[in-house]
Order: structure tokens, then C-alpha cells, then sequence
């Protein structure tokens, strides 16, 4: 692809368009006049230029591969969540409360969660914890004895003693049973501790949910008691006289159901659920509906499973109408309602933003090199296809084509055709290709073959982030992320790119992009220009990303930047906090080595190179200040301009 042309007009609207702002930013994203894109936390008129924000982290410091927490939207998806409930609630006349718990698996880190607490303080907002480290967090951050802590996960005795210790200290702390086993450890360790539990049950629904996680859910569920296991973990509460401590009914879904139909079945098998024990003679009282709730990656409004039929208001709107129903039919007070929604709270916050530094095509724009002697017939044939086009019809063209490169790669595997040959017709095939896609119509019906062209032709932008650390979930589950630059959009883009990221990994790459209810193989993106960085975001990373990054090639995590709105300025910002990334001494310690050990067994080496005069010792000592430079800085790539190479001053080497 040509990077000489120069870059078309393009207008805001019509990047919007192409890239989806306005269909997954769900307001809070547009394009200004100088074609940056600006960023609105709250949803309305004050915004911020996210290029901004990345300037104003390098002067702290901070480049990127660069992760940007816009913690007011953070509080803002807080707020929606609750208000949400609480209309539907005040709508629908529901004798009953919504009790919303944040599930800390979804994100961990403790900037999120307590911001989360913080915004949710109001609404009684808790927390969720599905492993022991996760409630050893959670007991010391929930403070608010009106929120819930629901314990979920497999359990042992010291996780239920931890449980148990909450509810001494007047925390809400609710006890889920995942397993029948679990039962005979409650009663024991509550006998022993003297401390009456909250027990939740969690249930084994027919219903089994959609999209990614569908398998995880549904009777073959990993988690879940079936009916018969009901009646068995009842009936050991009710010999332990304990039936008093059953307080809740809890199932799950799966992550990002996109149908609102699969909630609502749901929601109605487990209310008759509800409503038989509360006929058995429990207390009951809070009806725990999971997670699930989904977030529009793509902005199709669709079913399919990067988006979602229904909004947030939909949501609750259909739980609370369908409690109510089942709960009337069977003559049953209404029971709270509690939900983990954690992906769609923490989603749209976060937004990873890296540099491309270098590009992959297939030298298009290079000259054909000069025959030397007589030019092969192969090599003449493949000419003569791509001077005369109207010859044949494209796919003719692309077939014959075909044909002479396989050709070519045949001989010169034979030893018939030299190096220059090969690339001669190498590239001659590629230009054909190029001027193919070039000429197609932009509508209607196009072979399959040709379509494929776009993919065959897309550039590879290699980008400094490690999709294995930052994007685990398009690696391992074909998650797609909205994917944009963040400036030049008042330019078209008119390269064909798939991103490929800086680890040594052929699967380190981003080959799948949003489109309407549909996957796109190739992304537009900007040429890159001498002396300018290119900026990109993969956005809707708030959820699991952050937590679950492997250190595949040691690269670790990027840094962070917390921004917030200036209360008095209408575009106004500042970085509350700003969080450095992985450096490499880190890093390494995580696998069990140690900076000194490793400057100790260079500098020994350095040594015994020095005095066999192999090295000079001021070389020498240059070497192992660098190695333990190096040691010490970021795991990324450390990427300069020519303008900026230029300022910082080379020292030569000494001899």
C-alpha cells in the first residue's frame, strides 16, 4: 500500500462511522475538529483528548504501552447499575430492595475496587469474593455493615472460618454452597466457632446461557446443586437446626449473555426455586441473579456474542417484572434482589493505548529490480497480466496469476529461477493483486476469492504491547475489542492492517476486528509518517484484562494513568495517580532470579573476558553498566523519534 499519496479529507462523522464511536462508545466518545479523539466520562458535554492524556502521563513519567482508568465513568456505570434497579423497582411496585455486589475476579486490582466501594457507598453497593485471597481483600475493604459479601468458589475449612470471622464482625456475609459437600463443613466449623452463618444455595438451572460462556452453565455446570442435591443440603440444615441461616438463592449464567430472553428464563426458573424453599420453611429473602449482564462491543444492539439486545434499564427491568410474577403466582413476599454484574461495570473504564512502531507489507512500493540478461517467459507472462488488465476478468486474472507464482516457487525450489527471478515475479504477483482489489465495485456481488484479497494485502502493524499480557481474552477466547487510533481521524485511512504485537509469539496478534454483528479481518489505519508516533486503543478492557495478562516473553504489566474531570473547567482533566509498569528486575524475581545474581555471573564472565584481553576494561566496564541499566527499566520497547534520537547526545566508545 502506497504511503506517498497524500492524506484525503475526512470528516468526523464519517471516522464515527467506520471506527464505531458512536455505536460502542455509547456517548462518551467523538471526534473534534483537528480529527482527535475525545473521551466523555460522564456522558456529556465535557470531554477530554485522550493524546492529552498521554502527554500529560510522559511528563510523569508515563508512555505507553499506556493503560488510561476513567474513574469517573467507573463511578458512573456504578450509579447507572443501581438507579437502573431502582426505577424498576419504583416502576413495577417490587416490595423489595436491590442489593448489587461487585464480583472482584472481574478486576482485582485494588485502585478499581475501591473506587467501586467508594461510588456504591450510597446504594449499599458490596463486594463478591469467588476464592480466599479474593475474601481476604474483600474483609478488609468492605466496611459498609449494610453491603453484602457474598463468598462463592470451591471452599476449605480456612475460607468458611474467614466467612464466619466476617460475620462476627457484623459484616453482611453470606456463605454460597456450591457443592453438597460444603454443607457438612458449614454446620461443623459454625458449631465449633459458636457463629450462626447466612448460607446462600446455588443452583444448577436447565436454563444455559449464550454466547462464549455458554458451556460453563445449564445441568453440566461446574458449580450448582441439582434438585435432588437441594433437598439433601435442606434437609442436613434442617437436622443441624439451622434452617434459620438459609437466606438466599443464587445461580449463574455466564459472562456477556447478549439475549435478554435466556435472563428472563432464567430468572423465572430460579424464583420457582425461590418460592419452594420459602414453601419448605426457610427465611430466605435475597434472590442472587449473577452475573451476566452484558456490554455492546460491536454497537450492532444484536444477540450475537460481542453485543446485546437490551440496555442496562432493559435488564433490570425484566428481572424485577419476572420475580414479581413468579413470586404473586405462588402467594411469596418478593425477595431482594442481588446482582454481580462486574463486566459491564468495569468494561467501558479502561482503555489501553500503545504506539506502532514498525510495519510488515510486502514491498509493493519497491522498484521491480533490473533483469539481468534475458528475462525468464514466467516472469514475462506475469508482466504482461498486470500491464494489460482488461485482458481478462478479475478472476481470470487473479487465477492466472496464482498459477504463474506457483510456477515461479516450483522452479526456483528446481534451481531454475535465480533469487532476482523469484522476487521479480514475487512482486509482480502482488501488484496484480493490489491493482485486482483496487478495481472491484465497492457493492455488490463479489467471488470469494477476491474478497479474500483485503486479508492477503493488509500491512501487519507491529504495535509495542503483548496481547498475551493485555489482550489475554482475544488470544484465548476470540474476545473482540472496539480497536480505533486516537488521532489523525480527520485523514482517511485507507491501509488494510492487522496488528502484531511485540512478543515472539506467531499468535501475538489482533487478526479480528468489530463490525455489525460480524468480524472484520483487516482494520483501516493511518500510513505512518518519518519523525511522527502513531497512536492506537483497544477500548472496553476494564474487565478480566487487567488481571488476567500471562508474562508470555516476560513482558509484564504497561503503566497507568487515573484520570479525572476538573470539577471547574469544562475540558479540563488531571491525573489523580499514575502507577509505573513492570521493570525487568521485577519481572525476572517473579521467576526466580535475582538482579544481583545475574550482574554477578555477567561481571564474572566480563572479568575473564578482560583478562585474556578479549575486552578493554573501560569496555568492560561500559558493558556491565548497560546490563545493569537494563536490568533495572521497563520491560517494553523504549521508542524515539528521529527528532528525538537527535537531542540525546552519543557518547563515543573509548579505546
Amino acid at each position: 500500500m502506497s504511503t506517498n499519496s497524500s492524506p484525503k479529507t475526512w470528516t468526523p462523522r464519517e471516522a464515527e462511522d467506520y471506527y464505531g464511536f458512536h455505536r460502542w462508545g455509547a456517548g462518551h466518545f467523538t471526534v473534534d475538529g483537528n480529527g482527535c479523539l475525545c473521551v466523555h466520562p460522564m456522558g456529556d458535554q465535557r470531554r477530554i483528548r485522550i493524546l492529552d492524556i498521554i502527554k500529560e502521563a510522559a511528563q510523569m513519567g508515563i508512555r505507553p504501552p499506556l493503560t488510561i482508568r476513567l474513574q469517573d465513568m467507573l463511578r458512573q456505570r456504578v450509579t447507572q447499575l443501581n438507579e437502573a434497579f431502582r426505577e424498576a423497582i419504583r416502576d413495577e411496585g417490587y416490595d423489595g430492595r436491590y442489593r448489587g455486589v461487585f464480583p472482584t475476579k472481574v478486576n482485582q486490582l485494588r485502585e478499581v475496587v475501591e473506587e467501586i466501594l467508594d461510588a456504591g457507598e450510597k446504594y449499599d453497593f458490596g463486594l463478591e469474593a469467588g476464592s480466599k485471597p479474593e475474601l481476604l481483600i474483600a474483609l478488609a475493604l468492605l466496611e459498609n455493615k449494610n453491603a453484602l459479601l457474598i463468598c462463592n468458589g470451591y471452599k476449605d475449612d480456612e475460607y468458611i472460618r474467614l466467612a464466619l470471622m466476617g460475620r462476627r464482625l457484623g459484616k453482611q456475609t453470606i456463605i454460597v454452597i456450591e457443592q453438597l459437600s460444603e454443607v457438612d463443613a458449614i454446620i461443623r466449623l459454625s458449631k465449633e466457632t459458636g457463629i450462626e452463618p447466612h448460607i446462600g444455595l446455588r443452583l444448577k438451572l436447565t436454563t444455559a446461557g449464550e454466547g462464549k460462556w455458554a458451556e460453563s452453565t445449564g445441568e453440566n455446570a461446574k458449580f450448582g446443586l441439582t434438585p435432588c442435591e437441594i433437598i439433601h443440603a435442606t434437609r442436613k440444615l434442617m437436622r443441624a437446626r439451622m434452617s434459620e441461616s438459609l437466606r438466599l438463592v443464587h445461580f449463574h449464567i455466564g459472562s456477556q449473555v447478549p439475549n435478554i430472553s435466556t435472563i428472563k428464563k432464567a430468572v423465572s426458573e430460579a424464583a420457582r426455586y425461590y418460592c419452594e424453599l420459602v414453601r419448605l420453611g426457610f427465611p430466605m429473602g435475597m434472590l442472587d441473579v449473577g452475573g451476566g449482564l452484558g456490554v455492546d462491543y460491536d454497537g450492532s444492539r444484536s444477540n450475537y456474542e460481542s453485543s446485546m439486545n437490551y440496555s442496562m434499564e432493559a435488564y433490570a427491568r425484566d428481572i424485577i417484572a419476572n420475580v414479581k410474577s413468579i413470586c404473586e403466582q405462588s402467594h411469596v413476599r418478593v425477595p431482594d434482589i442481588v446482582s454481580e454484574s462486574g463486566r459491564a461495570l468495569v468494561a467501558p473504564h479502561s482503555i489501553l493505548v500503545f504506539e506502532v512502531v514498525d510495519r510488515i507489507n510486502r514491498d509493493l512500493d519497491a522498484p521491480i529490480l533490473p533483469p539481468r540478461g534475458k528475462r525468464p517467459q514466467l516472469v514475462r507472462e506475469l508482466e504482461d497480466i498486470y500491464k494489460n488488465p482488461s485482458r481478462l476478468d478479475a478472476l481470470e486474472r487473479y487465477h492466472d496469476a496464482r498459477q504463474k507464482k506457483e510456477e515461479a516457487n516450483t522452479l526456483f525450489n528446481l534451481g531454475y529461477l535465480s533469487l532476482e527471478e523469484r522476487a521479480e515475479a514475487d512482486r509482480l504477483f502482488w501488484r496484480i493483486c493490489r491493482d485486482i482489489r483496487e478495481k472491484l465495485p465497492a457493492h455488490g456481488e463479489i467471488p470469494d476469492e477476491l474478497g479474500d484479497l483485503d486479508k492477503l494485502l493488509a500491512e501487519q502493524y507491529v504495535c509495542n504491547f503483548s496481547v498475551f499480557q493485555s489482550l489475554l481474552d482475544h488470544w484465548a477466547l476470540d474476545q473482540l475489542f472496539p480497536i480505533a487510533p486516537i488521532h489523525r481521524l480527520d485523514e482517511k485511512p485507507a491501509i488494510p492492517t492487522t496488528l502484531a504485537d511485540i512478543t515472539c509469539d506467531s499468535d501475538g496478534k489482533v487478526s479480528a476486528f468489530i463490525d455489525l454483528e460480524d468480524i472484520k479481518t483487516t482494520l483501516n489505519l493511518h500510513p505512518l509518517l518519518p519523525n511522527q508516533r502513531y497512536y492506537v486503543g483497544a477500548f472496553l478492557v476494564g474487565a478480566y484484562q487487567d488481571i488476567m495478562g500471562d508474562l508470555h516473553n516476560l513482558f509484564g504489566r504497561v503503566g497507568e494513568a487515573h484520570v479525572f474531570l476538573e470539577d471547574d473547567e469544562e475540558d479540563g482533566f488531571y491525573i489523580e495517580e499514575t502507577i509505573n509498569g513492570s521493570t525487568t528486575d521485577k519481572i525476572l524475581g517473579m521467576i526466580q532470579y535475582t538482579a544481583e545474581d545475574l550482574c554477578r555471573m555477567l561481571k564474572r564472565q566480563i572479568d575473564r573476558a578482560t583478562r585474556n584481553d578479549e575486552v578493554r576494561p573501560r569496555e568492560g566496564v561500559a558493558m556491565l553498566e548497560m546490563y545493569e541499566a537494563s536490568i533495572h527499566s521497563k520491560t517494553y520497547l523504549v521508542t524515539q523519534t528521529t527528532k528525538e534520537k537527535t537531542k540525546t547526545k552519543i557518547k563515543p566508545a573509548q579505546t
